[in-house]
Order: structure tokens, then C-alpha cells, then sequence
């Protein structure tokens, strides 16, 4: 990925600028990013570096796309939680006064299309739930950023699914929510990488979550509690953020766990954020 982000950063400031989107070429089996060409998202054009400029575009060439892979890879994952007031409301919280932090294991990360695996010692009685979640991807370290600045390190926003096992979540995981955050595949984000410029006001995007076609989670980011840029800018005191890292915002109202409904196997969940795609992931259990 190393290659790359001078790539994204270019892109970053431009005022229109495809989605990124990272995957594995059918033909060849190698990891490229590039840009989707078509709806099925079975083609891509590839990013690629002139040698004599050292500049980066993206190839006239279209490659067939045999998997989609989260489009980065953090070396941090920072996530709040209780930062919509209609989901704290609707699991009987008090919004916090301060962001709730936590992080989830970088290994938890899938991509689009590939399966949310509900893991045995979380399976019997249900308890894996869904959280949409816009994403933020840093572009350059930040440490100490003032609020007003906070967005001038961003290089672009991707949809994420905060997956959950809610016991694991409280008495399961000692009360820590890592631990019920971070299994394998509890992490789907994707389907690209869009950058900032073509996002002019990520605090106002619709985000809404399907399962299997029924409409569950109606949002917008507007209800956010703390704005990206103070999230940003919280995290950052003390605290260095490096290239990559991925903040996960909130989820708003309408998760599975109020309802007494858990994600099972054979259950598809769809996500659909303003401007950034739709993320997709079926459910399968842990046949191993």
C-alpha cells in the first residue's frame, strides 16, 4: 500500500475523483487498487506510477476483479460509540458528555461481498449484530490537530460495519467492548475509498442499513452527537495518528439488539451511505 498513497493523496484534493476501490485481478491473482468500470464491479482500471514523472493515474486497461478487499489497510482502528442520541435513547444510555472510545483488532477487517462469519462461541443464542458506521481514513499523521483543521487530514470516507456480539460486548468480554468487536470479519468496510473533495459536507449524509431487503437502520450523520472534525481532533491530543488510520463514527438508531434480532446464517446485510456506494456481506456460520 506503501506505493499508493501518494495516489490517494493526489486524488484527495481533487474536486472530482473516482472511489478507490482495492482488489485481487482474477488474471493474475496480484492486489491492485484502481477504480470500478462498470455496476457489476467485475472491472477495474488500475492505479499506475509513471516511471519518469513518478506521478500516479489510473491505466486505460481494464482488469477483471476477482476479490474486493477492505480499501485500506489501518494500522489503527479507532471506534465511538453512543454518538447518535437516537441509539443511545434506544439502548436506555445517557449520551456521553465526552466521546466513548474503543478500537477493533485490525485483523476483523473484510471487504465487500465477502462473508460476516459468526464464530461458534458466539452463536448459541444469537447474538451478532450490525452497525452501520461512516468511516474516516486519515491521510496524514495528526497529533495535537486543532478542530478547525481536523478534515485537512483527512484523505476519504468508505462505508464500515461496527459487527457486534452483544453478551461478548458486556459480562462475556469483562465489560470491555473490544473484546465483542473484534472477531474475524467484524470488521467489513468498503466497498472504496472516496475521497474528501467529492464528499463537500460529510456531516450531512444519508446512511441506512438492510437485512435481507428489510430496512433497519434510517439515519443521516447529521444527528452525530460529536462532529467528525471534533472526533478528529479529540483523538488526536496526546496521540499520534499515522497514515491510514480508520475511525469508525457511530451508528445511529435501529440495531438488531433492541429488537431481539441477530444476524444468522444465510442473512444478507446491505449498507448505503450518501455518496459512498453500498457495502454488502453475507452471513455465514463458522463451519470449522
Amino acid at each position: 500500500m506503501k506505493l499508493y498513497r501518494p495516489f490517494l493523496r493526489e486524488l484527495s484534493k481533487k474536486a472530482s475523483s473516482p472511489p478507490i476501490v482495492r482488489f485481487i485481478a482474477a488474471h493474475d491473482g496480484q492486489e491492485y487498487l484502481g477504480s470500478f468500470t462498470d455496476p457489476r464491479e467485475s472491472f477495474a482500471r488500475v492505479a499506475i506510477r509513471d516511471d519518469t514523472t513518478g506521478l500516479m493515474s489510473l491505466s486505460t486497461v481494464e482488469y477483471p476483479v476477482d476479490t474486493i478487499l477492505p480499501p485500506v489497510e489501518p494500522p489503527a482502528v479507532w471506534c465511538v460509540g453512543l454518538n447518535y442520541a437516537d441509539h443511545a435513547a434506544e439502548v436506555k444510555m445517557v449520551p456521553p458528555e465526552n466521546p466513548i472510545l474503543f478500537s477493533k483488532a485490525v485483523t476483523s477487517l473484510v471487504g465487500h461481498k465477502s462473508a460476516i462469519v459468526i464464530p461458534r462461541v458466539a452463536s448459541d443464542p444469537p447474538e451478532v449484530d450490525y452497525e452501520a458506521e461512516l468511516g474516516v481514513i486519515i491521510g496524514r499523521e495528526a497529533k495535537d490537530v486543532s478542530e478547525a483543521e481536523a478534515l485537512d487530514y483527512v484523505m476519504g470516507y468508505c462505508i464500515a460495519n461496527d459487527v457486534t456480539a452483544r453478551r461478548w460486548q458486556g459480562k462475556k468480554g469483562g465489560g470491555q467492548w473490544q473484546r465483542g468487536k473484534s472477531f474475524d470479519t467484524f470488521l467489513p468496510c468498503g466497498p472504496y475509498i472516496v475521497p474528501k473533495a467529492s464528499i463537500p459536507d460529510p456531516q450531512n449524509l444519508a446512511i441506512r442499513t438492510l437485512v435481507n431487503g428489510e430496512l433497519v437502520q434510517d439515519g443521516n450523520t447529521s444527528s452525530m452527537i460529536t462532529p467528525i472534525s471534533k472526533l478528529i481532533s479529540y483523538i488526536s491530543q496526546g496521540t499520534t495518528l499515522l497514515p491510514g488510520t480508520l475511525i469508525l463514527t457511530g451508528t445511529p438508531a435501529g440495531v438488531g439488539y433492541t429488537k431481539g434480532k441477530y444476524l444468522a446464517p444465510g442473512d444478507t446485510v446491505t449498507i448505503t451511505i450518501e455518496g459512498l456506494g453500498m457495502l454488502q456481506n453475507p452471513v455465514v456460520g463458522d463451519n470449522k
